[in-house]
């Protein structure tokens, strides 16, 4: 009979994930998204590794109207439940468009990691000094048949307009000959 050891040590592992935010994020839902994954991997004993931004960027197809995204990477070590907990937190954000997750690497010894605490702060994302109205610049270039419009313009207000011709009364005696 085999005695089972003493301590067996969690199995960690590494992955990475990118999420992307919507592209007309503030400062404080970019800090709630990267707070709700630190807390994550700190509950679930993981380590973070790395945490880059990578910026707003265009998107290969369109999420929705959105055609732009700022794009976040992290890497971290946890446990085999560290993945799902992250995934389940960024799917309740709405801030939140899109995530991916990939094992990097099945076997770490978390012992021997050694993490700059540096690669590990989230940046503070800011809005662009004017955010362009997409629909606007693709209907400038034809791409996209212009939006019908709802009410009239000023210049539609102060164009002159000819005014409707009244009826032509018809002469009384001209309908007495008529109808007899």
């Amino acid at each position: 009979m085999a005695e089972p050891s003493a301590a067996v040590s969690p199995r960690f592992r590494e992955y990475e994930t990118v999420y992307l935010l919507r592209p007309d994020i503030d400062k404080a839902g970019a800090a709630k998204v990267a707070q709700r994954i630190e807390d994550v991997v700190g509950r679930l004993n993981g380590k973070l590794t790395l945490v880059e931004t990578w910026g707003r960027r265009q998107l290969s197809h369109a999420i929705g109207r959105t055609r732009r995204a700022v794009y976040i990477y992290v890497k971290y070590v946890g446990g085999a439940d560290i993945v799902a907990e992250i995934e389940r937190n960024l799917r309740m954000l709405d801030d939140v468009l899109k995530y991916q997750t990939v094992l990097v690497n099945p076997a770490v010894d978390l012992a021997s990691l050694q993490i700059e605490a540096d690669a590990v702060r989230f940046e503070e994302i800011d809005l662009p000094e004017e955010l362009e109205d997409e629909r606007a610049l693709e209907r400038a270039l034809g791409f996209v048949e212009p939006e019908p419009r709802m009410r009239p313009t000023e210049d539609e207000y102060t164009a002159e307009e000819p005014e409707p011709a009244a009826p032509e009364a018809k002469p009384a005696e001209a309908t007495e000959e008529a109808s007899s």
